[in-house]
């Protein structure tokens, strides 16, 4: 028996015993007070059911698209020491030329003003 076969075995009858004891130990009656709705220890005011701006969502994507630059950008100093460190300083500064572009438009359409 190889080792990725016995590595394979064992993590399979590793995880099914875990999903036993699982099943096994998992309280399955809830009381009402763990389902019932918690706002900082204030009854609940209004619907939780209202709708929110989809400037929230703007926000998001944002933080997520220059979040994800920045991991792009991380290998930058490793990929200087490429065959063609030029090129990738040119992609480089094309991706964030690309995002300053992008960031100033919706600068300028208002998108990130949050007063109407």
């Amino acid at each position: 028996m190889n080792m990725i076969s016995f590595m394979l075995i064992l993590s399979t009858f590793l995880s099914i015993i875990l999903t036993m004891l699982n099943f096994w130990l998992a309280q399955t009656n809830p009381d009402s007070e763990k389902l019932s709705p918690y706002e900082c220890g204030f009854d609940p005011l209004g619907s939780a059911r209202l709708p929110f701006s989809v400037r929230f969502f703007l926000v998001a994507i944002l933080f997520l698209l220059f979040d994800l630059e920045i991991a792009l950008l991380l290998p930058l100093p490793w990929a200087t020491q490429l065959e063609s460190p030029l090129s990738t300083l040119a992609w480089t500064s094309t991706i964030i030329l690309l995002l300053t572009l992008g960031l100033m438009y919706e600068w300028t359409q208002g998108g990130l003003e949050w007063a109407e």
